[in-house]
């Protein structure tokens, strides 16, 4: 439910106030309560890729150095899995959007009146 006219400006009144009273805190709101896992989410996408990279690049040499390369990977795609549920749903949709707002030129184009993938489309007679 979007905010009335007057209920937006008493709101930016309060930010200001807030602004002016303690700039410290209202700085607060600016970085994201999510910072921490996603530098986690990062290192382990890094160590994913890393375990990739040891299990292809070992194959040859001996399987057991290949099977290294496997548990890296293994560990890295647990460690994901928990920090991506302990953002839950709405910390993946906020970093997605301010990532969506930081680089408006990689969204995804879709078509305007074409079904999705899976669904189909209703004909109405």
């Amino acid at each position: 439910m979007p905010l009335s006219d007057n209920e937006q400006k008493i709101l930016l009144e309060i930010e200001k106030h807030l602004h002016e009273s303690d700039p410290h805190l209202s700085k607060v709101g600016e970085a994201t309560i999510y910072r921490q896992v996603m530098g986690s989410v990062r290192w382990n996408v890094l160590g994913f890729l890393v375990g990739l990279g040891l299990m292809v690049g070992t194959l040859q040499i001996h399987f057991m150095l290949a099977f290294g390369g496997f548990l890296v990977m293994l560990l890295s795609a647990l460690a994901l899995e928990r920090n991506l549920r302990l953002m839950g749903r709405a910390g993946v949709n906020q970093v997605t959007s301010a990532f969506r707002a930081a680089n408006p030129n990689i969204r995804r184009q879709r078509g305007g009146d074409s079904p999705r993938d899976g669904e189909q489309s209703v004909d109405e007679d």
